[in-house]
């Protein structure tokens, strides 16, 4: 798989998940993630490993409390998603 191909996948991946709530307005809103989420997965990250820095943004760049709406927001459902996913891609 190509990379960008690649990205357009992790992009797709994010804009399902959208815990701003903006997807079907912008398709951008998530590209920040994409190249520190593919560097990590790249690197052999784990589920704690995404699932810290997705918390991590959720509350310093994109301003929300990941704690207040742990269930809402199943950001530890979506590093499982993610990891899973670069397992695939990865040996394809």
């Amino acid at each position: 798989m190509w990379a960008a191909e690649i990205e357009d996948n992790l992009k797709y991946l994010l804009n399902q998940w959208d815990p701003v709530g903006v997807a079907d307005l912008v398709d951008d809103e998530y590209e920040c993630l994409i190249v520190p989420l593919l560097t990590r997965l790249g690197a052999g990250a784990g589920r704690a490993e995404v699932s810290e820095f997705l918390w991590t943004e959720l509350e310093g760049h994109f301003g929300l409390n990941p704690y207040h709406h742990r269930e809402h927001y199943g950001v530890d459902g979506l590093a499982d998603r993610l990891v899973a996913w670069w397992a695939a891609v990865a040996t394809a």
